[in-house]
């Protein structure tokens, strides 16, 4: 049995990754199961995590979600567990997902160094568990790969084979770039590059939904439309005729300004916006309301102030759902089309 630990940062495509692999293994006739040591709660309501849901549909899994996902760390969790019952339970539930498997997905959590304190980062936990590491790079800038290079080091450092990186959700101005001066510089310390992934908004874009999970607030038109994709963010804080510019540029968007800028709103659904975010607790001018309503665009009243707003949309996420057969598809295709699928059924294999 094997085990491979998709590690990365948060929006590097882990999940895709997983189900993408997963689907391609069980074609080969591997027998696989998913673990995710560390979860992350889903919105403000929701203590279950996502990706244990989804996997759990995608490979039929048996286990309950407690099991394939044994903790749910949010940023407090030092005031929960204690270290050694933490570890004690991850490691039980870990022999309950792998028996009878060839292969074990591991999900690495939103960041590698989360549950640090206690000695259950991705990197120790991938010590632990014997595990294989594909290493999935979200490439914004040169940083990004400063990054990725810093933690295949540390993790060859620390004794664990790493099956190899590929570049994921990467921005369409950055292939050449990737293709031509990031992958070569990965080589050159000694790192394989399995793939480069081109970003597709179908699965790296979050849903009109999941910036309602997170921000929370009052629908007041367009519920119908919760799971139209948000390409773009423009935030309404300028004049009206400086506005008009942005707002017809950006496809897709959601749109976020005060309560009281009735004239702000009213532009934006002319234009193509998949949401409307309202801040500050104000409800709009009635005009909004039925101009939303008419135009079938989900509008949003938040009770935060814009500048807490935008602080917030950095935990949106995408997540891929058990009932997205498109998104899970292409999530497979993507294995297919742009990654070295034959060099990791190898490494599996030996």
């Amino acid at each position: 049995m094997k085990n491979l630990y998709i590690m990365g940062t948060a929006g590097s495509g882990k999940t895709a990754m997983a189900v993408g692999l997963a689907l391609k293994l069980v074609q080969h006739g591997y027998k696989v199961a998913y673990f995710k040591p560390v979860g992350h709660p889903t919105g403000i309501r929701e203590q279950n995590d996502e990706d244990a849901r989804l996997m759990q549909e995608v490979l039929d899994l048996k286990q309950p979600l407690d099991v394939i996902a044994p903790f749910i760390a949010g940023p407090s969790y030092l005031s929960g567990y204690r270290q050694c019952e933490a570890l004690e339970w991850i490691l039980s539930c870990y022999r309950q997902v792998s028996a009878g498997t060839d292969v074990v997905l591991i999900g690495g959590a939103a960041f590698p160094h989360i549950m640090g304190c206690w000695g259950l980062d991705a990197v120790t936990l991938a010590k632990k568990l014997e595990a294989l590491v594909l290493f999935t790079i979200r490439i914004e800038n040169d940083f990004s790969l400063d990054e990725a290079i810093f933690i295949n080091s540390y993790l060859v450092s620390q004794g664990i084979q790493v099956l190899g990186n590929v570049f994921n959700n990467v921005p369409r101005p950055l292939l050449a770039k990737t293709e031509g001066i990031y992958k070569p510089i990965l080589t050159e310390r000694g790192f394989r590059t399995l793939g480069i992934i081109p970003q597709r908004p179908e699965i790296s874009s979050p849903t009109v939904r999941e910036f309602y999970e997170t921000l929370g607030g009052e629908i007041l038109a367009g519920e119908e439309n919760m799971d139209r994709l948000v390409e773009d963010v423009i935030v309404g804080a300028m004049t009206i005729e400086s506005a008009l510019g942005y707002l017809r540029r950006a496809p897709n968007k959601a749109v976020i300004t005060g309560g009281d800028r009735a004239d702000l709103a009213l532009a934006a659904l002319e234009t193509n916006t998949s949401v409307l975010i309202l801040t500050g607790g104000l409800y709009p001018d009635v005009k909004v309301i039925a101009r939303a309503a008419e135009k079938n665009v989900p509008l949003i009243l938040v009770h935060y102030d814009t500048f807490t707003t935008i602080e917030k949309l950095a935990e949106i996420s995408r997540h891929i759902r058990p009932r997205d057969r498109k998104r899970i598809a292409l999530a497979r295709e993507n294995i297919d089309k742009y990654c070295d699928f034959p060099a990791i059924l190898q490494t599996l294999a030996d």
